[in-house]
């Protein structure tokens, strides 16, 4: 039966890969990469920069699909069905490469960012192209350093603090209002800067964008005095790279935790 690693590759950080993650790479016959165009061709040079950099070259082959379009316009009820139509097509392609490209006796693998149990597709996806049935395979899953580890560790500071929770969460969750009784709140997924409908409370933010490669940023503080340096940031970098890719933590001061959030009905 044919096998399919799927690697979770960290935030950007090429030292970021694990030993198990080397290893695996190593016992990998065929790579499937999704193109996301050439606006984010370096998602896909980092993919191949590590290859080179731990797999001898000669004992693998790469095989590229170009990546569905998903309708990022679609809101409120819409939103759930386009999602779920972009990952079957996704499905299709990912049963195709699987079913054309990868021998019976051969292992696949799929380089997921960050980690693939956090706010990816992938598993999912796998498990619908085993549910068609049109091709049989195992996987196996490789835990990757998240962009939610990353971004703790360049701020030097914990997720949670002593005996308090932690929530990691949506920008479009976020716009329904702090999470009831977590005061540490993570956000991914914000292509709206909602992080702006809490620049008069007393609210902390830690924030990064491309963390772990090159081109990152980093900014912190209360959140009335950095949001407007985030929004310029984050404009600047949208417009010099055509695409960002970002993380925050929100974190409510001690002597605010106790009062009601104006926001909750």
């Amino acid at each position: 039966m044919r096998k399919i690693h799927v690697i979770g590759i960290g935030a950007g950080d090429p030292e970021q890969l694990t030993l198990q993650a080397v290893r695996a790479l190593r016992s990998t016959d065929v790579f499937f990469v999704l193109d996301k165009g050439e606006v984010k061709s370096d998602l896909t040079q980092v993919r191949r920069d590590m290859l080179d950099a731990h797999v001898p070259g000669g004992t693998y082959r790469v095989v590229e699909a170009r990546d569905p379009e998903r309708d990022r316009s679609a809101e409120g009820p819409a939103y759930s069905p386009a999602v779920a139509d972009w990952r079957s097509a996704r499905a299709g392609i990912y049963e195709r490469l699987i079913a054309e490209e990868l021998g019976e006796d051969e292992t696949g693998a799929f380089l997921v960012w960050g980690d693939p149990a956090l706010y990816d597709s992938t598993l999912g996806i796998l498990e619908e192209v085993l549910g068609n049935g049109a091709v049989e395979f195992g996987y196996d899953v490789v835990p990757g350093i998240s962009s939610v580890s990353a971004l703790a560790a360049r701020h030097r500071t914990g997720l949670n603090r002593i005996g308090r929770p932690v929530q990691i969460t949506t920008g479009r969750r976020l716009a329904e209002g702090l999470p009831e009784g977590v005061d540490d709140v993570v956000v991914m997924l914000d292509a709206h800067q909602t992080f702006r409908q809490y620049a008069d409370k007393d609210i902390d933010i830690y924030w990064g964008a491309y963390l772990g490669t090159p081109d990152e940023i980093l900014d912190s503080g209360p959140i009335a005095e950095a949001a407007p340096r985030i929004e310029r940031l984050r404009a600047e970098a949208r417009e010099r790279k055509g695409w960002i890719m970002d993380t925050y933590l929100l974190r409510r001061n001690p002597e605010r935790a106790s009062e009601p959030d104006p926001k909750q009905p």
